[in-house]
């Protein structure tokens, strides 16, 4: 605790009859002592305290009492007021107020007690005499509770949307006194102590009161503030102890230190402009471009403030709407790549402090570039220092065994249907959004919360209380976060990892469905089909892609069931899947080729589009966190030839005529802005279809996934545009291709083909990507 300088008591004027004395010096607020003195008090004026029970000196001593505000600090008795501290390794403990200076007596064991005849509790301070040192300071076991009842309420529930402002640490002044107001859930426990760098990591001395049946313990810590250091000490209900982060902490000691921080946000936001277009916009009729990073690897070494300076510059170039950052929620192992997360509302402190995330939010908002984290509710890891078996007992995660433990991952689920562990969840997706202005939550690995026997085989789950597979549960959970993130923050998009064919994903959650489950309320969800299927028919060479057609036409079956994202993501380019340039068969110019073609065809594919770094310039490597992508690919001194440049090119002109370009976003969710052309053109692996805005003005995607020129291929086209022109040609020299390009409008001739009543003739390049649009 912060040392504060000595103030001599001073005699005050107490009238003509002059100030009322104990041991000659003034009762503090003046007036007689309550009563006379007699033998049992000394001559410093300290009567004896009354004894401790042989039961609370054990369980206070023991850090096990659930009240030790009762026990410690003033108390009025009979005949004056009671003081006690405990206080170890103290050689003295003096009470001091204006007028007032008096030696408790040693009871042993740390404690320090006495009775000093005074009518009322003073405004006082203890003087605490170490071997070396003597500290000046405010008595903790003196000021009410700092967290209110209608907070105690709520948390009861489960309905504290605003759960970070309750509990944790929070500096703030009290009662007149600046401090620290710690408060934790732990409904386990014996008793609880606070420890930290201000108690030399002892937490005898700081015991904290238990707040009713709420299962809160709370305690003010006077002259604790920001950037201290902090743990609790918890006593299990088994007799042992253990030492445990805060599960609310907003920010934690850099790994592989685990010790949480007290803070407090000094961040001036700057990005007034930004939130208040994002709440006036529908994500689903408006573009939609991702660019997904991991910020620790991007540029290695970089801090949040440093990204600040380079990130935004780099996306808006290219043309990216938004950013989404894996999980920056703290995480103990960086190997994790942050989906073990231990530190739920504090960003990793790898990169700097919350603020300092903050900076970099505010930096790309005001560059015009929205930003998604990825979230991870699904599950946490074992440490013992975190939230396993957190107070002694089973507490986020479900008590039974096999259920807690997730079978992939060696991590614990989530406890989805306890009012506070579902709370924790929703409060914290909430939290993201408001305190670091997040436009939006990827919800990672929502399948594996959806279903009891996600990797479990029979004899190692139990049916739901309808006899099915669904945990019900889980998805009370998400449909209550989204639910709460859209109605608190307008604006905001949650978007879930979803892997299964689970109906309504994406709809309302009032809506309900054939399976009699309303929709989970998100607002998008990965097409991990598309993604799975395109990807597998590009990995076929050309002569075998004829039969292996309906890969890449089967995402439109199913395209409008949910609102989609097309996710080439950081899961598709590690652990030997390769990069997407290297998914590709034949040599370099053809798989940079249909590296290109690929793109060119995603981003004209109803959806929205998300790519990882590394992948817009069409790196060969596959993606490692310890180094991060090959930026000297894009050196022109490593080579003249513009291989992995005109791909970054190619990127920033796929964006920039997306963006320009109503009808490839405009209407992703509605079948009335999408017609297929060319659906089964196999043996020329050849696919066509139009794209149309809500006015009707369509765009016409063309590719050709041949090795072959085809001359003037023959395609079907609206009666209603007569000249069509070339926009992007992803062959163009430009990018790295052979130059095939249709320079000259294509005029609509009044021969019918492929349905239509007429026909344009262009060129369609090599293992390309053309699209045309109205001339």
């Amino acid at each position: 605790m912060d040392e504060e300088p000595h103030e001599e008591p001073h005699e005050e004027s107490g009238g003509a009859a002059g100030p009322s004395r104990i041991a000659g010096r003034p009762v503090a607020g003046g007036g007689e002592p309550s009563e006379p003195r007699d033998e049992a008090y000394d001559e410093r004026g300290v009567r004896a305290a009354p004894a401790l029970g042989d039961d609370e000196r054990r369980w206070l001593l023991a850090g096990a009492h659930h009240d030790p505000h009762a026990l410690l600090g003033a108390h009025p008795v009979r005949g004056g007021v009671l003081f006690r501290t405990l206080r170890p390794y103290a050689r003295s403990v003096t009470v001091a107020a204006v007028g007032l200076r008096a030696r408790l007596r040693a009871e042993g064991d740390g404690l320090f007690s006495g009775v000093l005849p005074l009518r009322e509790i003073p405004d006082y301070r203890l003087l605490v005499t170490y071997e070396d040192a003597e500290l000046e300071l405010h008595d903790p076991y003196r000021f009410l509770p700092a967290l209110g009842e209608l907070d105690l309420h709520l948390i009861g529930e489960g309905r504290h949307e605003e759960l970070w402002r309750a509990l944790g640490a929070h500096p703030m002044s009290h009662q007149g006194v600046s401090g620290t107001r710690f408060t934790v859930w732990a409904p386990n426990a014996l008793g609880v102590r606070l420890t930290g760098d201000f108690s030399y990591w002892d937490g005898t001395a700081l015991p904290m009161r238990s707040l009713g049946g709420s299962g809160v313990w709370e305690l003010f810590l006077p002259g604790v503030g920001e950037g201290a250091l902090y743990k609790f000490e918890i006593a299990r209900p088994d007799g042992g102890h253990s030492l445990r982060a805060d599960p609310m902490a907003r920010r934690t000691e850099c790994p592989p230190a685990t010790a949480s921080v007290v803070h407090g946000s000094h961040h001036r936001w700057g990005d007034e402009a930004w939130m208040a277009r994002r709440e006036g916009g529908r994500v689903h009729e408006l573009p939609f471009s991702v660019y997904e990073v991991h910020l620790p690897s991007w540029r290695p070494g970089l801090t949040y403030r440093q990204l600040a300076e380079q990130l935004p510059a780099y996306v808006k170039d290219l043309g990216f709407t938004h950013v989404e950052l894996m999980p920056v929620a703290e995480h103990p192992f960086g190997g994790s790549w942050g989906y073990q997360v231990t530190g739920f509302y504090a960003p990793t402190a790898r990169l700097g402090s919350p603020d300092d995330f903050k900076h970099l939010v505010d930096a790309l908002h005001r560059a015009g570039i929205g930003v998604l984290v990825d979230w991870v509710p699904a599950h946490f890891p074992k440490d013992a220092w975190a939230l396993a078996e957190f107070d002694g007992r089973p507490l986020y995660e479900p008590a039974d065994p096999l259920r807690a433990a997730h079978p992939d991952w060696g991590t614990l689920e989530f406890d989805y249907g306890r009012n506070e562990v579902r709370n924790f969840l929703v409060a914290n997706a909430v939290y993201w959004c408001e305190e670091f202005h997040i436009d939006g939550l990827r919800v990672d690995a929502v399948a594996s919360m959806l279903y009891l026997d996600y990797s479990r085989e029979p004899g190692q789950w139990t049916p739901n209380a309808r006899g099915g597979r669904e945990n019900l549960d889980a998805v009370a959970f998400l449909q209550e976060m989204n639910a709460t993130v859209y109605r608190r923050c307008p604006g905001v998009v949650t978007v879930a990892e979803e892997s299964t064919a689970w109906d309504g994903v994406t709809r309302a959650t009032h809506h309900v469905g054939p399976s009699g489950f309303g929709g989970l309320g998100f607002g998008l969800k990965w097409n991990m089909g598309w993604m799975h299927d395109s990807l597998a028919y590009l990995a076929h060479e050309p002569v075998h892609r004829a039969h292996h057609h309906h890969e890449m036409t089967f995402s439109m079956v199913y395209a409008y069931s949910e609102n989609y994202v097309l996710p080439i993501s950081h899961d598709e380019v590690v652990h030997g899947k390769r990069a997407l340039v290297s998914k590709m068969p034949g040599d370099w110019w053809q798989r940079r080729a249909d590296h290109r073609a690929y793109l060119g065809f995603m981003w004209a594919h109803p959806g929205k589009q998300l790519l990882f770094m590394g992948q817009e310039f069409a790196q060969g490597a596959e993606w490692s966190e310890a180094h991060g992508p090959d930026w000297w690919l894009l050196d022109p001194s490593y080579s003249a030839e513009p291989d992995h440049r005109g791909v970054r090119d190619l990127v920033r002109d796929l964006n920039g005529v997306y963006a320009a370009t109503p009808a490839l976003w405009q209407r992703d969710t509605d079948p009335e802005g999408f017609s297929w052309i060319e659906g089964d053109a196999r043996e020329d692996n050849v696919f066509a279809f139009l794209r149309f805005d809500a006015e009707g003005s369509p765009l016409l995607a063309i590719s050709n996934f041949s090795p072959v020129v085809r001359h003037e291929y023959r395609i079907g086209a609206p009666e209603s545009v007569p000249v069509w022109r070339e926009v992007l040609n992803t062959d163009d020299r430009r990018y790295g291709g052979g130059g095939v390009v249709n320079a000259e409008p294509l005029k609509a001739e009044p021969t019918g083909w492929h349905g239509r009543p007429v026909s344009i003739l262009p060129v369609l390049p090599p293992l390309a990507t053309i699209w045309l649009r109205p001339a």
